[in-house]
């Protein structure tokens, strides 16, 4: 595989002299993890754009439809401070490069480095290059290579698309046989595109999943708090895997060894490699983790907010997203500040999904909800709000402990009438 290298030099990028006082904020993307990061801009006062149209966020920004070629001039026209992207396609496509071409500030990580996330193959090439803790695995772009390897593996075992695959793009299968059709899929059948036309065969790691998402300004590693989300779309871990259907804080599970065990032995040694390869890495690196019997592993890392834990995170943060933001850019000390509360966020989804889900159906009842309720994946329609399709709302609690907030959270979420929505009625149930 072909690996993009090139020096990147941060500091030698000419920005205008930084508003520190109201600024006039882009957030890219209209999901909602950009929802939740907009909401915590215009709570700090700063005036908020979003480049994608959001119901929630029409009611106190300015949302425009534009596609990634038009966002720098939309950037440079309107005067923005700052461009926070949130979504990893932009980030991945180059988008950060691009504004910093024109001068304008953007918080996340060049294409170079946004690579961690875009291809599954370098990311875990990095890991065994610089022995960072992973499931053991190999890499195919030949089929016949890659059907012969798995029929010698035990399951369960992992598949995983090497390119972006919107969250789908990971197969965990039970089963040999059940892992050689999903291989076929992939390779031969193009179930993700030309994402999948190279794989990962991982083994399957056995522990206690958690989120490490950082901070990070090059070498410096600044760890945000824990969140642990649900994949699985039914109650009690069933069904198919998912982009996540609730996430919550803190975890009972995991210590601040786990934690600093993930600084010290994934990112740190990841957000130094880059660096060394000329590729440094500026903005926020997540990390998907599993606390082992023999210690901390990767699973994945991606290069923005995971969704929907940014989303929590976002809510117990106190610290101003805006300074941080623009710390790490300049390579300046950054302070994080939390909330000693709990929070706990409820996804509603649209019957169906993570597979065929519906789109249309009227949600009534969200003026009644007197907790965050972030929006997913809705659109207005006339005087309604509708699903959009996917994941559609992400209703939030917090609470003094977990359980205030868990039963918060689902005596607000009985307040939404939608009879295509369903949501898990166990989200945080392994740490209460």
């Amino acid at each position: 595989m072909h690996v993009m290298r090139k020096v990147w030099r941060w500091s030698s990028v000419k920005y205008a002299t930084l508003n520190t006082n109201m600024a006039k904020i882009l957030v890219v993307g209209s999901g909602g993890r950009e929802h939740a990061i907009a909401y915590k801009f215009h709570k700090e006062g700063h005036e908020v754009h979003m480049a994608g149209i959001n119901p929630a966020v029409e009611q106190f920004g300015v949302c425009v439809a534009l596609t990634e070629d038009q966002i720098p001039s939309y950037a440079k026209t309107n005067n923005i401070d700052l461009v926070f992207v949130g979504p990893e396609v932009p980030l991945v496509n180059g988008l950060v490069d691009e504004l910093q071409k024109v001068g304008v500030r953007a918080f996340g990580p060049s294409k170079l480095a946004a690579q961690l996330e875009g291809s599954k193959v370098f990311s875990k090439m990095m890991m065994r290059k610089y022995n960072i803790p992973t499931a053991k695995y190999e890499s195919f772009n030949d089929y016949e290579q890659a059907k012969e390897y798995l029929s010698k593996q035990k399951a369960p075992i992992v598949l995983k698309a090497d390119g972006l695959a919107a969250g789908k793009g990971v197969i965990i299968a039970n089963t040999l046989e059940e892992a050689q059709i999903e291989l076929k899929e992939m390779m031969c059948n193009a179930k993700f595109n030309k994402a999948g036309s190279s794989v990962v065969i991982e083994e399957f790691l056995q522990g206690e999943e958690f989120s490490l998402m950082c901070f990070v300004s090059d070498k410096k590693v600044y760890p945000m708090k824990i969140a642990q989300d649900h994949k699985r779309a039914f109650d009690n871990d069933e069904g198919l895997n998912t982009g996540g259907m609730g996430a919550y804080l803190p975890l009972k599970k995991i210590t601040q060894d786990d934690i600093d065990e993930g600084v010290r032995n994934v990112v740190q040694p990841m957000v130094d490699a880059m660096s060394d390869e000329g590729m440094p890495f500026y903005g926020i690196l997540y990390a998907g983790l599993m606390k082992c019997h023999d210690g901390v592993k990767t699973i994945e890392f991606n290069v923005r907010f995971g969704d929907p834990e940014s989303e929590i995170l976002l809510l117990s943060l106190e610290s101003s997203l805006y300074e941080i933001a623009n710390n790490i850019i300049d390579g300046k000390e950054v302070k994080l500040t939390w909330s000693e509360d709990a929070f706990i966020g409820v996804v509603m989804a649209a019957k169906g999904y993570p597979e065929h889900s519906k789109k249309g159906a009227v949600i009534h009842g969200l003026d009644k909800v007197s907790t965050p309720v972030f929006h997913m994946g809705t659109k207005r329609v006339g005087d309604d709000i509708v699903i959009n399709g996917g994941r559609v709302l992400l209703v939030c609690a917090q609470g003094k402990s977990l359980q205030e907030a868990y039963k918060k959270v689902y005596n607000e979420i009985v307040k939404i009438e939608c009879e295509e929505l369903f949501y898990r009625k166990d989200i945080g149930h392994l740490s209460l």
